[in-house]
């Protein structure tokens, strides 16, 4: 639907941004933290680096959080890291961790920033994997004691909660970013009963968050993604349909809903991979509800019928953003209408503002992106960053936000990833994502000196305008930094 005028931007609307604890914080072992999966990992691809100083969060977070402020930023989406709060992730609570991130917190507020809390962003204490991690119901319990220490810790600072950072992601591709452990060695039978148990665990924080902090909000934040049909063939729109339920609905509709989606239950069932259901558990799905649905969006899917054989299998380097078939199920095709970005992934800005209308005509929740970028191999020159490509990016982006409020979407933030330089889930830091760049490379840590992009400039008259000016204002903006 085409409109003569735009509705504005909500005035209270969270321009902001994202990161997670063990792709920026570094201080992997700093002050009795504990090691995680991620911290685990001894292998990882050739010429890329490990996560144990990322960007040096940890021992930098002030001056952080003061470019934060300078940017303008409304909202900070970052994760606490498990292991730095219960370093065993069930045993004593580390005091020196705790302190941490009350010390970030007051450092947000004092700016002016909204903090929003992601409880578990991929890094399962690795104490917890040696116990069978997911799939012992054990780390059910463990998760919901360490919600009941976060909610009591900050619960007075913190007015906004994230359960599980893209929970089909580790399910669906826990190869891909990395956080399978020792776990996830088990098969799809098994993963699908770590996915039942991470459900459980999620439902406990919810209901947890509502009766220990009655004024607070709390919501899931899966990837969440619109996938397209390769043609109008009625085969092709029910494999779309097929893996928009295995992909998207099955983690929304338990999330929000507190039930499994039944065709894709039906898919478990049909392959055996069905997970056990204890007694309650239906129960403390159901008592569990969000007050929003946050999401992840970085490219759609499109994908055909199967083909009932290997074809199906072709996977165009497939990663947690390129789709992956599956024989029976459905086939992987590339979208001819689409460019892509470096690292193949296609770049779909209507497809955000089709996502966020379908997730509001099915679940009436407000909806809140937390995260959403292009990776890319940016370069300092002369002491600065000319990345046009992200402005590009995020612009057209931010337009289709504004559509979808248009369209009646509920729409309360922004906050695209990064706000820093991070190390990427599997490409190592070469791949960068922030407003502010980070100088080291994958071997090399300099002096983790910061640098305001262009896009940095760009994206604070953004929010200086209330999202009124994404184009000729912000573009001065960032001519007049570099003059």
């Amino acid at each position: 639907m085409q409109y003569e005028q735009l509705d504005p931007f909500p005035s209270d609307f969270f321009w902001g941004a994202s990161t997670s604890a063990y792709q920026v914080e570094g201080g992997w072992d700093a002050d009795g933290k504990g090691p995680s999966v991620i911290d685990a990992r001894t292998e990882f691809p050739a010429g890329t680096t490990d996560f144990k100083v990322a960007a040096d969060h940890y021992h930098r977070y002030a001056q952080d959080v003061a470019l934060f402020a300078e940017l303008g930023l409304k909202a900070y989406r970052f994760s606490v890291a498990w292991t730095r709060i219960v370093p065993d992730g069930d045993g004593p609570v580390n005091a020196a961790g705790v302190a941490f991130y009350h010390r970030l917190i007051d450092e947000l507020r004092a700016k002016g920033i909204e903090p929003i809390v992601t409880m578990y962003h991929f890094d399962l204490p690795k104490a917890l994997d040696d116990q069978g991690g997911w799939t012992n119901p054990a780390t059910v319990e463990a998760f919901a004691r360490y919600a009941r220490i976060l909610f009591q810790e900050y619960g007075a600072k913190v007015r906004y909660w994230l359960t599980i950072n893209e929970q089909n992601m580790m399910i669906l591709h826990g190869d891909a970013v990395g956080t399978t452990g020792k776990a996830g060695g088990t098969g799809k039978k098994g993963l699908y009963q770590q996915n039942h148990h991470m459900f459980l665990a999620q439902a406990r924080a919810m209901a947890l968050c509502h009766e220990l902090l009655p004024e607070a909000k709390i919501g899931p934040a899966p990837n969440i993604v619109s996938v397209y049909p390769a043609t109008c063939a009625p085969e092709d729109v029910l494999a779309a349909d097929d893996w928009d339920a295995v992909r998207n609905l099955l983690y929304l509709d338990l999330a929000v809903r507190g039930s499994y989606h039944p065709l894709a239950w039906a898919y478990l069932v049909e392959r055996g991979w069905e997970p056990d259901i204890a007694d309650g558990d239906l129960a403390t799905l159901a008592a569990a509800r969000p007050d929003f649905i946050a999401f992840n969006y970085y490219s759609t899917q499109t994908v055909g019928a199967s083909r009932g054989d290997d074809s199906d299998l072709q996977t165009r380097g497939a990663d947690q953003q390129i789709v992956r078939g599956e024989i029976g199920l459905y086939r992987a095709e590339k979208n001819p209408n689409l460019p892509t970005n470096a690292f193949g992934w296609e770049i779909d800005p209507v497809g955000m503002r089709t996502t966020m209308r379908r997730l509001w005509d099915r679940y009436r929740l407000p909806l809140i992106i937390t995260e959403n970028g292009i990776g890319a191999f940016d370069e300092l020159v002369d002491g600065r960053v000319h990345d046009d490509y992200r402005i590009d990016y995020l612009r057209r982006h931010i337009e289709q936000i504004q559509w979808a409020i248009s369209d009646g979407v509920e729409v309360f933030g922004y906050c695209p990833w990064a706000a820093i330089d991070l190390i990427s889930t599997h490409q190592g830091c070469s791949k960068r994502y922030g407003f502010i760049y980070v100088d080291r490379d994958e071997f090399e840590l300099r002096e983790l000196a910061r640098v305001k992009k262009d896009s940095f400039e760009w994206y604070r008259a953004v929010i200086d305008s209330g999202g009124t000016s994404l184009g000729d204002q912000a573009a001065a903006a960032v001519a007049a930094s570099v003059s």
